[in-house]
């Protein structure tokens, strides 16, 4: 194999990671396909911080690849949006709707880095709580619809914040370790039951504390000094 071809490969090396985390969303398109909403969940996140590690560690970061790492992060998270949409009614999916726009709109203004680079929730922390949404409403036999479209909402208007949420708990994961952390941490949500309830209300406040930081007093009081 020529050597230019090789340094190809190893450049795109987290580009593959980036598709590769999308493309076994095709499943959930299948009869059963909802059965396998969870864990694609689970390796969707894991992919798409995977791809990040990667860049950084094998110093081939790149416009390109930031770019389509986003392009990935809409298409994915549109998909999981909308089969959560459908297997829970039409008025799930309209609210659903409203953030697949809002992802959408987000996404392509970071097309442009300087636009919301580090403003606003990602839409990654709007798919986390949905994936603890549907685990809770398992562990206490509940009806996630009301969650769901709350999360949608909410995170709908977060992501077009100007303030940053720094409070977030992947926003202060910086290091490979933490990052995994946060990873694995969602794994043993799914497979554990009752740490579910601990590390979902870790991820939830920390997003709620963010929101509260935003529209405090002191806040709005403190940007017109």
């Amino acid at each position: 194999m020529p050597n230019s071809v090789r340094l190809n490969i190893y450049k795109n090396i987290p580009n593959i990671v980036s598709i590769l985390g999308v493309l076994p969303l095709i499943a959930l398109f299948t009869e059963e396909g909802y059965e396998f909403l969870i864990p694609l969940i689970i390796y969707n996140n894991i992919m798409d911080d995977l791809d990040g590690m990667l860049a950084g560690k094998l110093n081939v970061r790149s416009e390109f690849g930031a770019r389509l790492d986003n392009v990935c992060d809409a298409i994915s998270h549109t998909i999981i949006i909308m089969v959560i949409g459908v297997h829970y009614g039409w008025i799930c999916g309209l609210v659903g709707l409203i953030a697949v726009a809002a992802i959408l709109v987000r996404s392509v203004s970071r097309l442009d880095p300087d636009i919301v680079k580090g403003t606003g929730s990602p839409t990654n922390e709007l798919i986390r709580h949905i994936l603890f949404v549907i685990l809770l409403a398992v562990i206490f036999d509940f009806d996630p619809t009301l969650p769901l479209m709350a999360m949608f909402v909410v995170h709908t208007i977060t992501m077009f914040v100007k303030y940053p949420m720094p409070y977030l708990i992947r926003n202060q994961t910086k290091s490979a370790s933490a990052i995994l952390f946060v990873n694995v941490s969602l794994i043993v949500a799914w497979l554990v039951p009752y740490t579910t309830p601990i590390i979902a209300g870790g991820f939830i406040l920390t997003y709620l504390y963010s929101l509260v930081k935003i529209v405090s007093p002191n806040k709005i009081s403190s940007d017109k000094v």
